[in-house]
Parts: structure tokens; sequence; C-alpha cells
């Protein structure tokens, strides 16, 4: 059997060190900011540089954009893993909000035409941010355990769905302008501190489900429902994501930890490729839980059973 490659774009958001903990490879996508039109995307920063980032796109962000790796550019890469003799297993951002996902078959098209002894598995993940990421890892775990191109595809596709968030977006003026949301509720759930609560949909987008009147309401919010759904919590690692939101990541984890009991909690930051199109104020986590309902109606159902349990406290 042909050894495995897993490769993920760079809207996993996973830094230099989880890359290489897990021996993943990277393509990265490009950015468009001010005074560069067509920079490469990159996953690891300095404090300042994020705080510098974060407030020039709060001021022009008109000023910034995104766009994936090209049908060449995913050619390349794969072209370099299989000539060195892998199989691939590519994870991608959701098709819901890019054009990645099209761009890599068609690129493992032609690869495959000129080496018909490899495989490319290719899986979109209709997940975003580092949920990506999270699920690479768990690609590279099964890789670990001598799984095959096609059996590590296969079981990605029948259990993606089963990749979860537990968070709030509350500056959602960056999310109405690529136009997930109106800017008539943007500015109002702004204004109002209110915190949009949602999962993924089979759509590939951010549902959202339930809202919650300020961060302690949030949070506990949160943890009953990563409680309800989370599998195996004692095994698992869960990503937080921040967009200058860092002390309520630090009380998110601590919650976590302390209810959840997993087996390791990282929060990350949200570097430009994703945070572009996000701007400040997320705080979510990333998990593996029980299937999400296609239509979401048992997501919603647990959301109504918590409101109602809480407001008994």
């Amino acid at each position: 059997m042909r050894p495995v490659a897993i490769l993920t774009d760079s809207s996993s958001d996973l830094s230099p060190e989880l890359q290489k903990k897990y021996g993943l490879n990277i393509i990265i996508g490009h950015i468009s900011v001010p005074g560069n039109d067509n920079a490469d995307a990159f996953l690891e920063w300095k404090p300042e540089e994020r705080d510098a980032f974060y407030a020039a796109l709060k001021k022009h962000p008109d000023d910034y954009k995104t766009s994936p790796p090209n049908v060449q550019e995913f050619e390349n890469k794969l072209e370099e893993l299989v000539s060195a003799g892998n199989d691939v297993v590519v994870v991608t951002i959701s098709s819901g909000i890019s054009g990645s996902y099209g761009f890599l078959k068609a690129a493992a098209a032609n690869v495959l035409a000129r080496h018909p002894e490899a495989s490319v598995g290719c899986v979109d993940s209709l997940r975003f941010g580092p949920c990506v990421g999270l699920i690479a890892i768990y690609a590279a775990k099964l890789r670990d355990e001598g799984k095959s191109c096609a059996e590590i595809t296969e079981w990605l596709e029948a259990n993606k769905n089963c990749f979860r968030q537990s968070g709030w977006l509350d500056d959602l003026s960056f999310v109405a302008k690529k136009g997930r949301i109106t800017h008539a509720k943007a500015f109002f759930g702004t204004l109002a501190g209110v915190k949009p609560l949602g999962e993924f949909g089979a759509n590939g987008l951010t549902t959202v489900l339930t809202k919650a009147t300020g961060a302690k309401a949030a949070m506990a919010t949160m943890i009953a429902y990563m409680e309800k759904t989370i599998v195996n919590p004692s095994e698992q690692l869960i990503f937080i994501a921040q967009t200058c939101r860092y002390p309520q990541a630090l009380e998110y984890k601590k919650l976590i930890e302390e209810r959840i009991k997993p087996r390791e909690v990282i929060i990350g930051d949200v570097h430009p490729y994703n945070g572009i199109n996000i701007g400040p104020g997320l705080m979510a986590s990333y998990y593996f839980g029980t299937a999400i309902a296609p239509d979401l109606s048992a997501e919603k159902e647990s959301f109504a059973d918590i409101a109602a349990s809480l407001s008994k406290k």
C-alpha cells in the first residue's frame, strides 16, 4: 500500500507546530490587502501583527479580500506529493463559501490522468476555519493507524457531518457584507449585545439557531449545547477560535475543561485568510459530536430545551 499524504488548505488555521505534529501539508490561498493585491495567506504571526491587522480591517473592510488556490496551484501541489510516491487525501474549505473544492477536483483529474497508479481522495468538508483543520487532524490519525487513502476518504465522508461548532460572532457587520445576514439584523445584534449562536448546516454554511444576550448567558448555552452533542469527550482535542476575543476564549476554555473534560483544548488565532471574511468578534469551539440533523431540527430542539432549563435557574 502506498503511503498517504494529508493535504488541507490555509482555511484550516493550523499553526506550523500543529502541521508538524500531525504531519500535514498545507496549500496556501491568497489575500488582497492594501499595497498587495495578491499576497500569500499565512498561518503564523506575532501578537502585534495580529492586533494591527484587525484594527486596520475594522476601519477599511472593503480593502481586504481572499481567493482560493487555483487549479494549477492545486495541480502542482498534488503532482509534488504523488510524484514522491504518495496517495493523497485532501480536505478543503466548504464548497458553500469557496471555489476550492471545484478547483481541487479539476486538478486531481489532471494529476490522476498522468499517474493512474495513484489515488487522490477529495473531501469537501462543508466546514470552515479551525473545523477544517480538526478534520484534517482526524485524517492524519487514521493515516497513522495504517488506513488507506480510500478508507480515510470514506470515513471522512461518512463522519464530516459530526464535526460541530459551539460559539458566537458578536460583530456581525463583516458577515453582513458577505450577504450571510441582513445589515439591519447585524446592526441590531451588534448594538444590543446579542450573540447569535448557530450550527453548521447541510449547505456548508452556519445557520443561526438561537441568540443570547451577554457573554455569561451565551457561554452557559454553549457549554450546555456541547454537553448534549459531544461524543467521547475525554478523547477529544477541541479547538477554540477567536478574533479579538482572547479573554473570553480563556474563560470558555476553563469552562470546557471543567465541564467537558476533554483531552486537550487549544485556543488559536484566526489568521487573515479566514479573518477577512469574519472580522472581530468570533469566539467558537469546534469538536466531534453526534451527527447534525439535515434540517437542524434536533439542534433547534436542543437549544429550546437549554433555554427552558436555564430560564429556571
